[in-house]
């Protein structure tokens, strides 16, 4: 049986009849959400164990490529918190060159997955299990973040999360109040912020300004010794970086192909989750297919950048819409303006605060858990909560590839029981 292939990417259609006065709409909307983009990916980037221009990389050339080459109109593609813990692992275990490897097989997956017509079948993920790993992910951030929160001095973290917490909490004698004091000012800041305000000007990007402002301004990097993008990173670099190849041997491929499914998996999820929540914003309807193809070009054309796991960032998307977005153009935009600012501001983000950083991280942790859906699990169906339980636990404890695939093999197995213990296990996003 022949597969038909087909590749009309949304921008196509976008520019037909195409206006000033939307670019302009367009523009001020990618305009926006850079504001949005520009801590989250520096923040992404450092917890997964990277340089945090990387995580700038990767929003500029993956949001860029996914934008023009995606089946959404309105889709800005960047770095998320899904990949946190599982690109610091990749990291520690096989170096930055074992990463981008390992994203750019995952990016061929998600081209066949796309050119296969898979789109529309990985959207239908069990529920339980992507709301678990989700929230289990939000923990895991959070206990990636109290070394940098607390300014311990602790050299390198473990993966595994409880031998981390019992590293952390063996150096909690090392604990650094000026810098839990400017974490703590940090989140008060972008937590507080009027939500009135948050879509022209967010919170993030607040308190990110003023507190590095504040900081540099009264001297307190050697008054306080408070650690920085610059004291921690070197100096930062406002170059995109050269093209390169990643290579390894047979056996670190062979190692990686698991690690780069559970990234494609990832990638489609959220993707697609992010283009099914726009399209009810806009009343319109992606391409599921269209877009793994451009998530996958994405994810396979930027590790020759430098560039770490990318896929479609629902906040960041669901601020485009509400600032008027309705074309390709405007993530296009997010991406050129993240790119001037790259080039402009290098100097300047090197004195940003590792615990304002951090700051962003644990606030959008928090707000990734949704805690009282917790609560609610004794309301749900046997069998969902169980999933559920079973795939949080799992994320936490042991690692994401494991916990998603028990996740969804105990699903279907509830699936073929009686409706009265099965429940509603399996629905769409």
């Amino acid at each position: 049986m022949a597969i038909s292939i087909s590749f009309r990417p949304k921008l196509f259609d976008a520019l037909n009849n195409y206006s000033s006065a939307q670019f302009r709409r367009d523009f001020m909307a990618g305009l926006n959400v850079m504001t949005v983009a520009f801590p989250l990916s520096m923040a992404f980037a450092i917890a997964s164990g990277v340089r945090p221009e990387m995580g700038l990389f990767t929003a500029i050339i993956g949001g860029s490529i996914i934008a023009a080459l995606g089946g959404s109109r309105v889709q800005i593609g960047g770095p998320t918190g899904a990949f946190v813990i599982i690109t610091y692992g990749v990291v520690q275990g096989y170096g930055l060159n074992g990463l981008l490897l390992c994203t750019m097989m995952a990016g061929a997956m998600l081209c066949v997955m796309g050119f296969a017509r898979m789109g529309s079948i990985i959207r239908f993920i069990p529920y339980p299990v992507s709301r678990a790993f989700t929230k289990g992910i939000a923990i895991l951030i959070l206990s990636s973040q109290i070394k940098n929160f607390l300014g311990l001095s602790v050299e390198k973290l473990p993966v595994d999360f409880v031998g981390k917490l019992q590293l952390l909490a063996g150096n909690l004698d090392t604990i650094h109040w000026p810098t839990v004091g400017l974490a703590v000012a940090s989140v008060s800041l972008i937590g507080w912020w009027p939500a009135r305000l948050s879509r022209d000007v967010p919170g993030a990007m607040v308190g990110l300004i003023v507190v590095t402002v504040v900081v540099d301004v009264l001297g307190l990097h050697d008054k306080w010794q408070i650690a920085t993008i610059g004291s921690q990173f070197g100096e930062f670099s406002r170059h995109l970086p050269p093209f390169q190849i990643p290579t390894a041997g047979w056996p670190t491929v062979r190692e990686l192909i698991q690690p780069a499914f559970t990234i494609a998996m990832l990638v489609a999820m959220q993707a697609l989750l992010s283009a099914v929540v726009t399209d009810g914003m806009l009343d319109d309807r992606h391409d599921s297919n269209q877009e793994l193809v451009g998530q996958g070009i994405a994810n396979m054309v930027g590790p020759f950048f430098g560039c770490i796991p990318v896929t479609g960032a629902v906040a960041r998307s669901v601020v485009n819409v509400r600032s008027g977005a309705r074309t390709p153009i405007a993530g296009i935009s997010h991406a050129v303006l993240l790119l001037v600012v790259l080039l402009v501001a290098a100097p300047w983000v090197s004195r940003i605060p590792l615990a304002t950083l951090s700051a962003i991280l644990v606030v959008a942790a928090y707000r990734m858990v949704s805690w009282k859906q917790f609560a609610r699990l004794t309301k749900w169906p046997f069998s969902d909560s169980s999933v559920f339980v079973a795939t949080f636990a799992l994320t936490v404890l042991t690692n994401l590839t494991l916990a998603v695939e028990v996740g969804v093999v105990l699903a279907s197995l509830l699936m073929v029981r009686p409706p009265d213990i099965a429940g509603d296990v399996f629905r769409v996003f």
